[in-house]
């Protein structure tokens, strides 16, 4: 079985409640959207193909059991389930970071979703398959990426309306980086009482904006 890979590295843990913690990441190629403040757009084109064997030999060495698997949009991809399978075997802990526009509903129950749901300044807004949300376990977590004040009320209406049963602490907004500051975001959040958190790109404050392999 072959899955197309832009790259595998071992960091920290930059975004979601597992943030700060070492973490291997899988990132697989091609998406299916084209959010207007994408920060992996060579995800679209690099590419190679590896088996699982492959990528097993090539993580192992890090002693590392926390995986995430992103992209792109993995689940672009119709081996990335059997990888996920795969790796929960071997008793990794899996994060699976997708954008939503694909069913989740058949990715195994142990693997932790992190949804991100597009905003308007995306300029992919209507790509979230509602369905997603019944599929959604207490362990999951959602993700609005902000980057203006439309897009914190487009957030704000979903986490009081649609996602009013999900746990704050498994529902975050980050700014994108340079186009709106965390302060008026965190002012607007205190002041509506929002129940979300505010998530930083960890990675993005500890190194430069553009690296990669962070």
């Amino acid at each position: 079985m072959l899955l197309n890979i832009c790259e595998i590295f071992y960091s920290l843990q930059g975004e979601s409640t597992f943030s700060g913690l070492p973490c291997i990441f899988i990132r697989l190629s091609g998406c299916n959207l084209n959010c207007s403040w994408c920060d992996t757009r060579y995800a679209e084109e690099e590419s190679f193909p590896m088996t699982f064997d492959q990528i097993l030999k090539k993580i192992e060495p890090y002693n590392c059991t926390l995986i995430e698997i992103t992209g792109g949009e993995p689940l672009l991809q119709k081996a990335t389930p059997m990888l996920i399978s795969m790796l929960l075997e071997r008793h990794y802990q899996v994060l699976l970071e997708t954008n939503g526009s694909f069913s989740i509903q058949h990715i195994p129950g142990p693997c932790i979703k992190i949804v991100d749901i597009k905003c308007p300044s995306s300029n992919e807004s209507n790509s979230f398959l509602q369905e997603n949300i019944q599929y959604l376990s207490k362990a999951d977590e959602i993700k609005f990426v902000i980057g203006s004040l439309e897009d914190y009320e487009f957030a704000k209406a979903m986490i009081e309306n649609e996602l009013s049963g999900i746990s704050q602490k498994k529902i975050h907004l980050s700014p994108v980086f340079s186009q709106i500051s965390p302060e008026v975001l965190a002012q607007r959040m205190i002041e509506d009482n929002l129940h979300a958190r505010l998530s930083l790109q960890q990675h993005k404050i500890i190194w430069t904006p553009d690296r990669r392999g962070v």
